[in-house]
């Protein structure tokens, strides 16, 4: 009851926390990882032990997939060199370097433990990295190739940690069966996480009952990442692979009820994990420092800072070859693809902040080797990478917005013209079908040339956006048209609460109302 108690009072302490992110118009991560810091400070709060291959399946797969099943196939292939060469150069980089760093600096940390260390600490996060660039006006390009690394190399880096842990554990290590492995856990898991999204989709296209479907849709990352560690493939590949499978494919099959109550019940999800995973830290970095008791705070904080720099450093180095020299060898990738500006590369190099990912397989270090011996470092391992995640994600979560400012990046007009398009397609079609409507016997006239009017004020206003010329009229006509109808939607409100207020309508009837205002009030949002 008590471990009940303390959940429910660390999700009220995650609400909070968001609440105060919006309100100063920090990302909520930000707060999420200075939280749990100050959680750790608190004396009297109970300790939550969980058992560390819980933490791995309740976490990582939803948040994976969430990540997956909403990335941009189009522009993820489009920018599939760069990110490749992020999330696998750059992670295997970096965990060479951490590795190396920490095995010669800390003492008592062999090999395999600084690769366990390096393993953690090298992908970044897809939630950090969404969350503080969602408001920002930067190019896109650059948005899809942080997302689509940190997608990527959270399966590269995982695999890693899998491989690594197993040979702390085992306390033996085989470069040729590593090899093996690593080469069927990614086929594997591909293979698996494919023919799981096309039966999700299937499934899903036959049911056409919402509620089911969204329980589906939360067994789908389970359903692909248990069968692949089942047979030794690598399940966090195998989420990915159905994520990108579904997010490409299952979206059509799917009703419009069922697309909005899925998104929003992800949205909660992903939300509610990261909150929790932050702040479950927090009641565990108490227990972890006194277990470091050996070692002053003066140490520690040096050990999490050295760590840091490798982690920066080595970023920052590697992104500037790895942009420009591929193009300066390649004639004709630098005709397709010419070098980008160094300000966007600037960005993206200091955009390595480090989040949930590295929290949770932090969090599920076993506790003991296959010889019954205490995981080496354990504790020293989970405190440097919290130390690394507080230490890239506040500093450079908080200084982004100010350095893109100061190197004046902008927004491409890209991703609007591609709206405009599809909108205005949307509308002409939407003309066509009503001529023929119009020419069927029974088509209401009053609502036919009702629709032709909106649709073709669309069309002008779409049209106008994509020419690129004085849209100011028909935008001036939309903002008002959306101000008269929220003012409707809120007397057609007002009036069925009445009603209920009155008795002369059940709250089940008020309930189903407002929830067809609400979509509509949505839609005008959007």
């Amino acid at each position: 009851m008590q471990q009940i108690e303390l959940i429910l009072g660390l999700l009220v302490a995650v609400a909070v926390l968001a609440i105060l992110a919006r309100k100063i118009r920090v990302a909520y991560p930000i707060l999420l990882v200075l939280g749990g810091l100050v959680l750790g400070l608190i004396p009297g709060l109970p300790e939550l032990q969980l058992d560390p291959e819980v933490v791995f399946l309740v976490f990582v797969p939803p948040l994976v997939y969430a990540a997956a099943v909403t990335t941009p196939w189009r522009d993820f292939r489009a920018n599939l060199r760069p990110i490749l060469f992020l999330a696998i150069g750059l992670v295997l980089a970096t965990m060479l370097a951490v590795a190396a760093v920490a095995h010669l600096a800390i003492g008592g940390l062999g090999w395999p433990v600084a690769f366990v260390l390096a393993a953690i600490v090298a992908p970044t996060d897809t939630v950090s990295i969404t969350a503080i660039t969602e408001h920002l006006r930067i190019p896109r390009r650059i948005v899809i190739i942080l997302e689509g690394e940190s997608l990527v190399n959270d399966a590269v880096a995982l695999v890693a940690y899998r491989m690594a842990v197993a040979a702390v554990v085992a306390g033996s290590f085989s470069a040729s069966r590593a090899g093996v492995w690593f080469l069927w856990a990614a086929a594997g898991g591909v293979v698996i996480g494919l023919a799981v999204g096309w039966l999700v989709v299937w499934l899903r296209g036959n049911l056409h009952h919402p509620p089911v479907e969204i329980i589906i849709s939360l067994l789908t990352p389970f359903g692909a990442y248990l069968p692949a560690e089942a047979v030794g493939a690598s399940g966090v590949l195998a989420v990915v692979a159905t994520g990108l499978y579904v997010g490409r494919c299952g979206l059509d099959v799917l009703s419009a009820r069922t697309r909005v109550h899925g998104f929003a019940f992800w949205q909660v999800l992903v939300f509610l994990l990261n909150g929790l995973v932050f702040v479950l830290i927090g009641l565990r970095l108490r227990a972890i420092v006194n277990e470091l008791a050996g070692l002053s705070w003066t140490t520690l904080v040096g050990y999490a800072a050295l760590v840091t720099a490798v982690v920066i450093v080595v970023r920052l180095v590697w992104v500037f070859p790895a942009t420009y020299l591929p193009r300066v060898l390649s004639p004709g990738l630098r005709q397709r693809d010419p070098s980008p500006p160094w300000r966007q590369v600037v960005v993206v190099g200091w955009a390595g902040m480090r989040g949930i990912d590295s929290l949770v397989t932090a969090m599920a270090l076993p506790f003991l080797t296959s010889a019954g011996s205490p995981f080496p470092e354990r504790s020293l391992i989970v405190f440097l990478s919290f130390g690394v995640i507080l230490a890239t994600l506040v500093p450079e979560g908080l200084s982004l917005p100010v350095l893109i400012r100061r190197l004046k990046l902008r927004a491409g007009e890209v991703e609007e013209r591609e709206e405009a398009l599809a909108r205005l397609a949307a509308a002409k079609a939407a003309l066509a079908r009503l001529d023929q409507l119009a020419a069927e016997d029974g088509a209401p006239r009053d609502l036919i040339d009702y629709l032709r009017a909106l649709y073709q004020r669309r069309s002008k206003l779409f049209q106008a956006r994509l020419d690129q010329g004085d849209a100011k009229g028909h935008e001036e006509y939309a903002s008002s048209a959306r101000r008269v109808r929220k003012e409707i939607l809120e007397a057609e409100r007002k009036a069925v609460r009445e009603l209920r207020d009155r008795e002369e309508i059940s709250d089940d009837v008020l309930r189903e109302i407002e929830e067809d205002l609400d979509l509509e009030e949505l839609r005008l949002e959007e």
